[in-house]
């Protein structure tokens, strides 16, 4: 007979001594109790509790997200949102903004997100491959982004440095993240309002050299890996400075507070920018948003070709050329390119102060402060009395900001654009232009269409439609994510 112990002590087959019997019975009692005493005093820390940098060093992924039955066919469409109700179970203890593997109801994989219990989007996808959201994660994503821009805008456009968004969040594979890259000169200190730039500095803006970054953290995941992010747009984009503008409501939906400051680098009170041939002056820690509105530089382009052209060749203000109706201006981008295409007058309306300051500003770096009126006023009420006082205009912008915040305003926000385009039509002559927005991705284009069908009919006019636009390329559209496509842009006669 051979009896082994873990020791592979073997004991003879022949007969033993009641002796040797005692002897190997202590010796593999001994062993035992060695042993035990040994592991008894290792101190090990259970796995879980690891920080996620840690647990992912040693495994894929400790954590993992199950979704409800079908929830992941929208998932597996395009849409990077999984939302609360969505999902039913968590294998693991996920820390906030820490990566989670997400999973359909049978177990199979269907990608990567970040994870945050506070929030009602409890994960956004950010890849279906990459396991990790480290430095090298965040280099890659931001040259697939980069790289997107130079097939838009092309070569020579890059070169010359167009101020850009960068990175489009959920779009460009970086869910919350926003970067905007503007291209220009520092504002002299000693520069007053309406101080015109120095013919030295109009040459500096022919080849600028100064990029700064004005980046918005709007969800739990990105905030965390703020610091690689940081790196990797230092990689990817060298930029001079990076600013911060991460005081949209939204953060408070994630758990987060408002955040604006000077990231890296030095970044000016005020920058210098050109677009379409115009100059704005921008304020990137104090203007609204990240200090420009980049997704309508297109579509304001596009509406100063109509001050131009003639669709009102028989109006009896032919010889004194276009009056142009700009609703919610802001910095004036609208209002400026229309005074440099040709427009006789210009009236900007907006309710913000600031925004009216930088607009006047912006109307002297261009030369067009005699045909350019600010008013500060709440818009509806100001159409309203514009309508009393029997004023007619030729070209009218309306560019609100976002009426819909959420499904439950809808109704409220169709009211208001209701109101707003009937208005407008009001005021425009027969046969004039109406450039009107929606930025809000709950309103749909369908809805947006209805409602300029209804204010046509209620305002006893028709509508020839000229142009359906919506953001610039650098702001991509993906299929299967609605929400990526928010800008709505309708060019319409009003006859």
């Amino acid at each position: 007979m051979v009896f082994r112990t873990c020791y592979q002590i073997e004991i003879p087959k022949h007969r033993l001594s009641s002796r040797d019997r005692a002897f190997y019975a202590f010796f593999a009692f001994f062993a035992l109790f060695a042993s035990f005493l040994f592991l008894s005093r290792l101190s090990v820390t259970p796995f879980t509790s690891l920080p996620p940098s840690t647990r992912n060093r040693y495994c894929i992924f400790m954590v993992r997200i199950i979704l409800k039955p079908k929830e992941d066919i929208r998932i597996r469409r395009g849409h990077p949102w999984i939302y609360d109700n969505e999902i039913a179970g968590v294998e693991g203890e996920p820390e906030p903004g820490a990566e989670v593997e997400v999973c359909d109801a049978r177990g199979l994989h269907v990608g990567y997100a970040f994870f945050n219990p506070k929030s009602k989007i409890r994960a956004r996808m950010y890849s279906r491959t990459a396991k990790k959201a480290d430095e090298e994660f965040f280099i890659r994503a931001f040259e697939a982004a980069w790289k997107w821009r130079k097939f838009c805008f092309g070569e020579p456009a890059i070169e010359k440095r167009m101020s850009l968004r960068l990175v489009y969040g959920e779009a460009d594979s970086v869910p919350g993240l926003i970067v905007d890259g503007f291209v220009g000169i520092p504002k002299l200190e000693d520069s007053n309002a309406g101080d015109k730039l120095s013919s030295a500095q109009r040459a500096a803006l022919a080849s600028p050299k100064g990029l700064w970054l004005s980046v918005q953290f709007l969800s739990l995941g990105v905030e965390v890996h703020k610091a690689e992010i940081l790196k990797a747009l230092r990689s990817v984009f060298n930029p001079d400075g990076i600013a911060e503008r991460s005081d949209a409501p939204v953060r408070a939906l994630e758990g987060l507070p408002d955040l604006v400051g000077v990231l890296w680098g030095s970044v000016p009170e005020r920058i210098v920018i050109e677009e379409n041939g115009a100059l704005f002056e921008i304020d990137l820690l104090s203007g609204q948003k990240t200090g420009w509105f980049l997704d309508q530089r297109a579509n304001r382009a596009a509406a100063a070709k109509y001050v131009s052209r003639a669709p009102w060749a028989d109006s009896p203000n032919k010889a004194i050329g276009a009056r142009v109706l700009d609703v919610f201006c802001n910095q004036g981008g609208f209002s400026v390119l229309a005074a440099k295409a040709g427009a006789a007058s210009v009236l900007a309306v907006d309710s913000s102060r600031d925004a009216l300051a930088l607009l006047r500003e912006n109307a002297a770096l261009n030369n067009v402060s005699d045909r350019i009126t600010a008013v500060e006023a709440n818009a509806f009420d100001y159409l309203r009395d514009l309508e009393k006082m029997g004023q007619r205009f030729d070209l009218i912008i309306l560019d609100p900001p976002a009426f819909a915040k959420n499904r439950t305003a809808l109704e409220g926000a169709r009211r208001g654009y209701k109101e707003l385009n009937l208005r407008a039509m009001h005021l425009l002559e027969r046969g004039g232009i109406l450039v009107t927005f929606s930025c809000s991705h709950w309103f749909s284009p369908e809805m947006f269409d209805a409602v300029l069908a209804d204010a046509a009919f209620d305002s006893n006019r028709r509508l020839r439609i000229l142009e359906e636009r919506t953001q610039d390329l650098d702001h991509p559209i993906l299929s299967g994510y609605d929400e990526s496509r928010y800008l709505k842009c309708r060019i319409v006669q009003v006859v």
